[in-house]
């Protein structure tokens, strides 16, 4: 304080009276310092303010720069009012303050009114202009800030340098080139500082040109060894895709930095160009130049990319031998580059090192248990952060949902969805699109349905989501209605979009309407078809029986056929008994995948049949000398948040005791363990890693209708929805009709239900 009062009484050292605002003052024990803050940090001002000739209103003028630093514009208005009505007079230095709140506050008008008033004062300099310069160019008025430019009788570099950086903030690139320009032409050399601001501003290959050109004016006015321009330059052609370019620049510097060899490390992986870059980064090592963090993020993702578990390996042990494993920026890309390689424990070790992790490398991690189909512990993990409270993103949360959708957990997903609502990022349509899927995927299609029409602004994604959700479900009527009611809202579909329209036209035997799809992808859409979109017309053949129709489509496509193509055929034949077509599928099955089983298990099966057992006998040995087994069916019910799983082992023959084949289907223990266990009037869900037989598909369906008990099964390719209460109504109105009708003897009481696409085998 006796700073402050020694301050104050230099300040008042004259014994009249002063006036502050309407209040007189007449010594300094009537100062109200609460209204003249920060009176030390104005030293700077006091000290210019005394040198001036006029001594009046120096305590009013220090209080209106006060006001004007901490940005009280209508305060500043008041206060200049009042100084006026008693005559005292604003002093040059205040300007300046008064010109920099102006333009911190974007107030235009109010600069222009204090420019006008220090033009009738006659009274300015070179610093005061140059603030009046930024002022304008703050509140971005270029046109007066240029006007005022050629006005300027003393302008320097800084004053043009102000109004150049100005306009390569606002992205205004050409005018300020034209400045500069302009500059060269009076014959003033631009600084570095000048050169380096524009240069940064060129990050569009159209500037590439521009930036040349600028480059060799550097190199003419010999500002081109400068490290900041070098480093300048090198990002410059980065931006604009010139690679080589930044590569000669990069190593004609002087000395190279960490920021130029970063920035073309970035523009390699851009491109692609992964491998270059990791041989920078062995070149950056051996010439000595600092490395920071963001310099191994960068060489780890390329790693990532390539695969290059060796690589990556060096990299993390000399990651540990500085000390950086426990940086977040860091171990957040060591993670992800475990995880793409396929390496999860070694991704978990290098998360737990992770001093402080965040949300990104939480949702790396719980990404690398999904890709691992470890979703259990993604679950797990989940919790884990929830009980820590961790700042969550939609990442995180999106790969909860495939997790959820993956394990068929329906509760777990019900909760994250909750979870997603009350931290309000389930608006993220990559999110929501997952949270569709999630709920399709765990037979509740109808949460699905809810789910999208909470959606504002559902993008192509969305759309696609919900149409193949009721194409997994076998509604083809819906999905073909949501497609139209999507190209009435204006969003174009994807490719992704006519898999799951032709998918619903597979399971519901849509030949034609699969066929205009298909069709009309290229030409009305622009969608080019790929070998996906040509399978998918495949199985829609072969399910509804066309299978000469099918292997045309397969002789005649435009690529190679894969292996879902013969698959998919193969599938048809054995659904229609056609051995002829299955050897052709099969002998190009074997050819592509002499491993798969279940193409083994399909053709014994129709040899089988058709009686003829030296060719049955030759796929059995076949199989023995490949060491192949049939694929084990597995079924499991969710009772109580608990999974409970059935296993049987199906052994190869076909004709086995009837009793024995029917009972000898892990669905059917899975489906009888949750009428057990579960309440009556709750729906049972079975889910199996195979496809159901059509046996097992008449077992559901029966059970349901003795039961009255809704039955979603939900199968490697689709699902079923078994739903008493749905058909109850079809089979009343079935028999009121038709009073013979032989479905009165099979409803029973009423109750039946409803498979919502044929089955396949």
């Amino acid at each position: 304080m006796s700073s402050i009062t020694c301050d104050c009484g230099v300040l008042l050292s004259n014994s009249s009276p002063v006036v502050v605002a309407n209040h007189k003052i007449n010594d300094n024990k009537h100062i109200n310092f609460a209204q003249i803050p920060s009176w030390v940090s104005l030293k700077s001002s006091h000290s210019s303010l005394r040198t001036h000739q006029n001594q009046q209103g120096l305590v009013e003028n220090l209080h209106l720069i006060s006001l004007a630093k901490q940005g009280k514009l209508t305060k500043v208005q008041e206060f200049i009012t009042s100084m006026d009505k008693e005559a005292i007079p604003i002093h040059p230095r205040s300007y300046e303050y008064l010109f920099k709140m102006c333009g911190a506050l974007g107030a235009l008008s109010d600069g222009k009114l204090f420019h006008k008033r220090l033009q009738i004062m006659a009274e300015s300099n070179k610093y005061i202009d140059n603030c009046i310069l930024q002022m304008y160019c703050d509140c971005k008025s270029f046109t007066a800030a240029e006007i005022f430019l050629d006005e300027m009788d003393d302008r320097d570099l800084f004053s043009w340098a102000t109004v150049i950086s100005a306009y390569t903030k606002e992205g205004c690139v050409d005018e300020a080139v034209r400045l500069l320009v302009r500059m060269l032409r009076f014959g003033i050399i631009p600084n570095s500082s000048i050169f380096s601001t524009l240069i940064t501003s060129f990050a569009d290959p159209s500037m590439l040109d521009l930036g040349k050109q600028i480059h060799s004016q550097l190199i003419r006015v010999g500002f081109s060894a400068d490290d900041s321009i070098e480093t300048s330059i090198s990002n410059m052609y980065v931006k604009c895709g010139w690679l080589y370019g930044a590569e000669v620049a990069t190593n004609n510097m002087t000395r190279k930095n960490a920021v130029a060899c970063t920035g073309l490390m970035v523009g390699y992986t851009q491109a692609a160009r992964h491998r270059d870059a990791l041989l920078l980064f062995s070149r950056m090592i051996s010439e000595g130049v600092e490395l920071d963090e963001f310099v191994f993020s960068i060489v780890l993702k390329a790693c990532a990319v390539l695969g290059d578990l060796h690589t990556g390996r060096k990299i993390h042990n000399f990651c540990v031998k500085h000390g950086l494993e426990s940086e977040v920026s860091v171990g957040t890309p060591l993670v992800d580059f475990y995880v793409k390689c396929a390496r999860f424990e070694d991704a978990r070790q290098a998360f737990e090192s992770i001093r402080e992790p965040n949300d990104f490398s939480w949702s790396a991690l719980i990404a690398g248990y999904c890709q691992s189909g470890r979703f259990d512990r993604a679950l797990e993990v989940f919790k884990t952060i929830r009980s820590k409270e961790v700042l969550l993103n939609p990442f995180i949360y999106t790969n909860i949902f495939q997790a959820c959708s993956a394990a068929s957990d329906l509760i777990s997903g019900a909760q994250v969805h909750a979870d997603a609502i009350k931290k309000g990022l389930v608006a993220y349509l990559s999110g929501e699109s997952a949270m569709i899927t999630m709920y399709s995927k765990c037979g509740k299609v109808d949460y699905a349905h809810q789910a999208f029409f909470t959606i504002e602004k559902p993008d192509a994604v969305a759309w696609t989501a919900i149409i193949c959700a009721h194409a997994y479900h076998g509604k083809a009527s819906e999905a073909l209605r949501l497609f139209k009611e999507m190209q009435r809202s204006g969003v174009r579909p994807n490719a992704v979009t006519f898999i799951g329209l032709l998918n619903a036209c597979s399971h519901s035997g849509l030949v034609k309407e699969g066929k205009q799809f298909l069709d009309s992808m290229n030409d009305k859409y622009g969608v080019n078809p790929t070998i996906d979109h040509y399978n998918c017309m495949i199985d829609v053949y072969s399910r509804a029986g066309l299978l000469q129709e099918a292997l045309e489509v397969i002789r005649s496509l435009p690529f190679e056929p894969d292996l879902m193509s013969w698959k998919s055929l193969l599938g048809g034949c054995w659904s229609s008994r056609n051995l002829e077509i299955a050897m052709i599928a099969a002998d190009n099955i074997f050819r592509l995948d002499p491993l798969d089983s279940a193409t083994y298990v399909i053709m014994f099966n129709l040899y089988a049949l058709a009686g003829k057992w030296d060719e049955a006998a030759q796929v059995r040995k076949m199989m023995a000398e490949r060491n192949l087994r049939k694929e084990v069916s597995c079924s499991w019910i969710i009772v109580k948040g608990k999974v409970h799983r059935f296993v049987v082992d199906d052994a190869l023959c076909y004709f086995r005791e009837r009793k024995e084949q029917l009972l000898d289907h892990s669905e059917r223990l899975a489906i009888a363990y949750g009428l057990i266990c579960t309440p009556a009037e709750t729906p049972i869900m079975v889910f199996k890693n195979t496809r159901s037989c059509k046996d097992c598909h008449d077992f559901a369906k029966r059970v349901s209708i003795v039961t009255g008990r809704e039955l979603v099964v939900r199968d490697a390719n689709s699902t079923a929805d078994f739903n008493p209460a749905l058909y109850t109504s079809i089979a009343s109105l079935h028999t009121e009709c038709h009073p013979s009708s032989p479905m009165s003897h099979v409803v029973g009481n009423g109750a039946t239900c409803k498979a919502l696409f044929p089955p396949r085998l």
